[in-house]
């Protein structure tokens, strides 16, 4: 069956792409390289534990790294809300590799920099990229090698984005960090004659920021060899959107919707929907301008991956626009699908994508979670793209309400646990299997009926936490339902739905996984097994899974499984995108985890043995 699915590949647009990282099922691990440290780490992980990371996957039977966004990030440390879509991240540099690192005053400050941002804590401090670029500023003063062919060669490789970045860089110092748009107007508005002169006068940190790029371009280069030395696939990660402080928008204005900010519309686990912030795209100028802009991101993120995730794939095809002077506390409630006409979304998602494809050796996947019209789905599928199937969502939600079974699983997707947007399955399990969002029954109730009275009737308080609502066992029927809520059913059809797919969550899951004896509440090593097993096993040609969830098998994790989560989406909050794992790489790799793990991957079928 698997090679006959693998032999339909040559029928779609990605064949090339599927030759080249090889036709057969793999596991992998995403991995937040913040999240992860080692001895020789200066205040969280960077490339050489990227190296480390590779040597603990290979140990482990897993043949993909995923990562998540590598570029420079801006205020919020958010991967996903970058100030470049080109540039690397200055914080995730080894600095002692670098040249003048053995200098007697440069290995000073390098120890005093170790001493002063620990890795290990249970939060990144992102004060260390500061100190970082700080010391990369006396080293650079030191280096002679501006006038090498190699940096030379360099500037010219990536001059479509490069120079406008470093001088955005500069500028945004020289404004004291403010955005763009609140810059002087001759450069916010870039006066051709006026950069021209801040260039003049500010050539050494523009040289300065350049080079910083260099080095890490070059470091991540060798990464890349490294893991195809050790037969591991990196596997990139391409926000399809931008931070609206920017360089790409600074640079390209024009490109940009900047009177919209993106999100999405509300949903069983948002009830106000998202506000992401930054700017939907003019697809109209990017494609009069033959894609130049897509086109220069894909010849940069292949440098480092062998295969790429095309985040919120869905909003190729439309996204959710909201006006940007709606007041933040309305969240994603008043936006609106871009283009407007669905009729549109098929050739317009198709259009993009086939393009990306074309213009890649990378083999492209999607995540397609959340509400997706057929048009993507299908599309997907036209083109070899593998989308996502988490398994607390991957059911029949219209009849049977149940989670699929292995063989049911889409063959295209990537089978997972978790997302680094959700709670880790261990946390799923204990505070959100069987429930449903508070804040949205509280916004469905609005009008219909008093929310505060009906919650106590309906949900169970005493295993109700987070902002879950747990239903009463006596609710179990939607006859109960409706009797209770006191309306006709015809009149409550939003309500039934919720109901039906969250009742009894934890028992059907329970059965499905071939669990006995009696559902317990907590996240032990055998139900987690389980959880493993069902999505090791899945039809899909891969299975990458959250560092959190692999370490959870081997009860690493020693504090509330709701905590160990790496975003909480539509929340601004310091441990956002800060999350660090408590043990070192080195500990981990002589942890027996790693023989547990190598096990489960053996018996899917996903290693070569």
């Amino acid at each position: 069956m698997a090679d006959e699915l693998f032999r339909e590949l040559d029928k779609t647009l990605s064949a090339s792409q599927w030759d080249l990282i090889g036709r057969k099922r793999r596991a992998g691990c995403v991995v937040p390289l913040f999240s992860v440290f080692s001895s020789s780490s200066i205040g969280t992980g960077d490339y050489a534990d990227l190296k480390r990371i590779i040597d603990w996957a290979q140990l482990c039977g897993l043949s993909i790294i995923q990562l998540l966004p590598m570029n420079d990030v801006g205020s919020a440390f958010c991967p996903y809300d970058s100030s470049s879509s080109y540039a690397l991240e200055p914080m995730y540099i080894v600095i002692p590799e670098l040249a003048h690192a053995k200098d007697k005053p440069i290995k000073v400050k390098i120890d005093e920099l170790k001493e002063a941002y620990p890795a290990g804590k249970e939060f990144v401090d992102y004060g260390v990229k500061h100190a970082k670029l700080i010391l990369l500023r006396e080293m650079c003063r030191r280096e002679t090698t501006f006038d090498a062919p190699k940096f030379q060669h360099f500037r010219q490789d990536n001059s479509y984005w490069l120079q406008d970045y470093a001088l955005f860089k500069v500028l945004k110092e020289y404004h004291e960090g403010r955005p763009w748009y609140e810059w002087e107007e001759k450069y916010k508005n870039r006066d051709p004659q006026a950069l021209e002169v801040f260039r003049k006068y500010h050539d050494e940190e523009i040289m300065f920021q350049m080079w910083v790029q260099w080095q890490l371009s070059k470091q991540f280069k060798d990464v890349k060899e490294y893991a195809a030395s050790k037969n591991i696939l990196l596997k990139g990660d391409l926000p399809i959107l931008v931070s609206r402080d920017s360089a790409d928008v600074w640079t390209h204005p024009y490109y940009f919707k900047l009177e919209y900010a993106a999100g999405a519309p509300p949903d069983m686990y948002c009830a106000k929907g998202q506000r992401w912030g930054m700017p939907t795209y003019n697809w109209d100028r990017i494609a009069a301008d033959n894609f130049r802009y897509l086109k220069e991101r894909l010849k940069c993120a292949s440098n480092y991956y062998d295969s790429i995730r095309i985040d919120h794939v869905v909003g190729l095809f439309r996204i959710w626009s909201i006006p940007y002077d709606d007041p933040h506390e309305n969240q994603g409630l008043n936006g609106f699908f871009d283009p407007r006409d669905e009729a549109l979304w098929k050739e317009h998602g198709s259009t993009i994508l086939s393009f990306l494809v074309n213009h890649t050796t990378m083999l492209l996947c999607a995540e397609d979670l959340g509400v997706i019209p057929a048009a993507c789905t299908k599309t997907l599928q036209e083109q070899g793209i593998p989308g996502n199937d988490v398994q607390r969502w991957v059911k029949d939600w219209g009849y049977r309400h149940d989670f699929l079974p292995p063989e049911e699983y889409r063959f295209l997707s990537v089978a997972m646990l978790s997302t680094h947007d959700t709670t880790s399955w261990s946390g799923w399990w204990e505070s959100e299997a069987g429930t449903i969002d508070e804040a949205l029954f509280i916004r469905r109730a609005a009008g219909r009926f008093d929310a505060s009275f009906m919650k106590d009737r309906l949900f169970d308080k005493t295993v109700s936490c987070h902002g879950r609502l747990r239903w009463h066992s006596y609710i179990d029927s939607v006859d109960a339902l409706a009797y209770v809520l006191g309306k006709k059913k015809e009149e409550i059809a939003d309500f039934i739905d919720m109901y039906l797919n969250s009742y009894q969550e934890k028992d059907k899951f329970w059965k499905r996984v071939g669990l006995t004896g009696p559902v317990r509440e907590k996240a032990d090593a055998e139900i987690l097994a389980a959880a493993f097993k069902l999505t090791l096993d899945a039809k899909a040609v891969f299975s990458i899974h959250l560092i959190t969830d692999w370490l959870a098998l081997g009860d690493i994790l020693k504090n509330d499984p709701y905590s160990y989560r790496i975003n909480t989406p539509g929340t601004v909050d310091p441990k956002n995108w800060s999350l660090v794992m408590p043990i070192s790489l080195e500990d981990l790799s002589s942890h027996p985890v790693c023989a547990l793990i190598k096990k489960m991957v053996i018996a899917s079928g996903r290693v070569e043995v």
